[in-house]
């Protein structure tokens, strides 16, 4: 049987065939900038390229000094730079997949003083300003474009695709939120896209035409004073004419007020823009963002949406991805969860990009695969998010592992997590249940295991996964009917009414406020995007148009003890997007807030120096956990040295990437 016969397809593309039509998506990484980058990314690469993806774009990679993002980021600008690429081109084709550099230029994006851009106009995410080019300098960047791609060449890669998207320098000339030039490069529509052409045209002529050239474009904007979707038409036919192969359709600049890939976003949110473009030109197209399935990359090749699919964050997720989907494990795929924790999140606190659910991305050479130099018989206790992290790396490190869990089934807080709209962790749990079940794991569900059981068994190493319980603060009226626990909410044990206060500010706080304020138990793509006023046929001014007002179901008001602003712990990337829908919502939140007392009446807080009163009808308490570990001392009484991972050993927040990072080294280290 073949399964997913059009994702399985082979495909011409320009002068190359692709086996299949699954592209690695371009990420950024910063493993250019780390110790050993070349080798680290070598490796990170043709792992994936093992895993079957027919097409590798690398992260961006500047053709000047003015066009890196950050100081120490990656530029292909020179020929001595070629030696360390050749590793990266010989790993992945020796592994059977053809390999892209992007080139990009991040324009008024970058993170350093020389930075350059189609005017002096600064974005609303840089304090920098940047300096206008001079059309001497427009051309001489159009040559240096030339030049990188030629360099590519010669460094082996089998094409470049070029970034025109996403707010980066190539962006910012063909908006006119971004050019106020005078020249031949500024005004006219025509005239903006003389520098992306000019580019195009001039790649072609160094490269020849046996070498591939993708184009990245914006099929949306989403940024006043972008193109609409007529004018993006205009684009896409002007680069085919120009000699572009293949289009990849970006979404929205990185100061765009609408959140484009994380998991508020229904999947496969942005298909309609991507056909849009499909039905205006003849070379392949390919669709890119929130597509993380092959169910769901299938479907979009069946209905003519695009010609490929370009997976980057499902490739940290598991690099097998298209292996697996072709051999028709599809339930053996570890799935992206669009949660931004580990990848973006991580480059915004200058960190080499990894994985929530698959800690070892990017770092391959340090967590190599294989076995490890003695098999152990090992105990883990507790089946959420460290536990299953560590029971499974210790498996397929050789070790003879048992997996004790309390309750009836797996997941720990992950079920909690699950719940709260668009988290997407039940395929995470789904993803864990295949592998224990293809695996000689022996788990033990609804056994809460003791130390004079560990002690019999003899086990080489007992590792404690055991997790956290709910933390109650000390206000007077705590244990008053009105008050329940975030657990309790999220579970489903208890409903709430109406009219709720939430007491926390943190992750788990805000999750609970999604969930309650959550008017249809989670929004399709046509909800989606009216609440975030993105205009279905593209013809708004970047894509826009007035957003519609969402109410939330309850009266809701969520509060912190703390007087900085609310939500600072959640993500980088993903927090201003929780804040902005529960202010949509109407979801107030008070920070400097100290609690008096719950009573029949409600809770009773004071606030900005006044005494106010909350008539509600719950008090739902998020104050943070306390970890589950009493069985340590228990083991150690007996001299038997067990391991605290999780929650068990911290439990500050839910923190499901610290656990399974955790999981996965401690399994390393046994």
């Amino acid at each position: 049987m073949r399964f997913y016969p059009r994702l399985f397809q082979p495909l011409r593309a320009g002068p190359l065939t692709l086996k299949n039509r699954i592209v690695m998506g371009s990420m950024h990484t910063r493993l250019e900038a780390a110790p050993d980058g070349s080798t680290r990314a070598a490796a990170f690469y043709a792992e994936r390229a093992r895993g079957g993806a027919a097409l590798i774009i690398t992260g961006g990679y500047s053709p000047d000094a003015a066009g890196l993002l950050e100081a120490d980021a990656g530029a292909l600008d020179h020929p001595d730079k070629l030696a360390e690429h050749r590793l990266v081109t010989d790993a992945v084709h020796a592994a059977g997949s053809l390999i892209c550099l992007q080139i990009l230029h991040a324009g008024r994006y970058a993170k350093h003083d020389g930075l350059v851009g189609a005017s002096d106009i600064p974005s609303p995410i840089n304090r920098r300003k940047p300096r206008a080019l001079s059309t001497a300098e427009v051309q001489q960047t159009v040559e240096r474009y030339a030049a990188c791609a030629a360099l590519a060449r010669e460094a082996g890669y089998d094409g470049v695709e070029i970034m025109g998207s996403e707010g980066y320098l190539i962006s910012q000339f063909i908006a006119l939120r971004t050019n106020q030039r005078g020249d031949q490069y500024g005004g006219t529509l025509e005239n903006r896209l003389r520098f992306p052409l000019e580019i195009v045209r001039a790649t072609r002529a160094r490269v020849g035409a046996d070498f591939l050239i993708l184009f990245r474009m914006s099929a949306l904007d989403l940024v006043e004073g972008g193109l609409n979707a007529e004018e993006t038409l205009q684009q896409a036919r002007a680069l085919e004419a120009a000699g572009v192969d293949v289009l990849d359709t970006g979404i929205g600049w990185h100061e765009a007020r609408v959140p484009t890939i994380a998991y508020m976003v229904p999947r496969a949110a942005w298909r309609d823009a991507t056909a849009r473009i499909k039905s205006a030109v003849s070379i392949p197209v390919m669709a890119t963002n929130r597509i993380n399935t092959p169910e769901l990359a299938e479907e979009l090749l069946l209905q003519g949406v695009a010609d490929l699919v370009s997976l980057a964050r499902p490739f940290l997720a598991d690099a097998a991805f298209a292996l697996k989907a072709e051999q028709g494990r599809a339930d053996a795929i570890n799935t992206c969860v669009a949660c931004n924790q580990a990848c973006l999140d991580f480059l915004f606190r200058n960190k080499v990009a990894s994985c929530l659910v698959n800690p070892r991305a990017c770092h391959e050479t340090l967590y190599p695969s294989g076995k490890a130099a003695r098999a152990k018989r090992v105990a883990v206790v507790g089946a959420g998010a460290a536990g299953l992290s560590c029971a499974i790396t210790a498996f397929e490190r050789g070790h003879s592992v048992t997996l004790y869990e309390a309750q009836g089934d797996i997941g720990g807080q992950l079920n909690l997590a699950r719940q709260v709209p668009g988290k997407e962790f039940a395929e995470t749990l789904r993803y864990f249940r295949a592998r224990l079940a293809k695996s000689s794991v022996q788990l033990k569900t609804g056994h809460r295991v003791g130390a004079d059981e560990l002690a019999r068994s003899g086990y080489d190493a007992v590792v404690l996964a055991s997790g956290v319980r709910a933390r109650l603060p000390d206000i007077p009226g705590i244990d008053h009917p009105k008050v329940m626990r975030y657990d309790e909410v999220l579970s489903g044990a208890k409903v709430p009414g109406r009219r709720v206060a939430i007491i926390g500010a943190g992750g788990i706080g805000f999750d609970l406020a999604e969930f309650l304020s959550e008017a249809h138990g989670g929004a399709g793509t046509a909800e989606f995007l009216a609440a975030w006023g993105v205009d279905p046929r593209g013809m708004g001014d970047g894509g826009l148009v007035a957003p519609k007002q969402e109410a939330s179901p309850r009266a809701i008001v969520l509060l912190q003890r703390k007087p900085t602003p609310p939500g600072k712990s959640l993500g980088a990337t993903t927090g201003w997007a929780i804040r902005m829908e529960l202010a949509r919502r109407g979801v107030p939140v008070l920070s400097g807030v100290s609690y008096q007392r719950i009573d029949e009446q409600g809770l009773h807080i004071l606030h900005e120096g006044q005494a106010k009163l909350l008539e509600v009808d719950h008090v739902v308490v998020c104050a943070g956990q306390e970890p589950v570990n009493a069985l340590r001392a228990e083991l150690a009484a007996m001299g038997i040295e067990a391991a605290l991972i999780g929650g068990a050993e911290r439990a500050e927040e839910i923190d499901a990437l610290r656990a399974m990072e955790q999981g996965m080294k401690l399994a390393y280290a046994l």
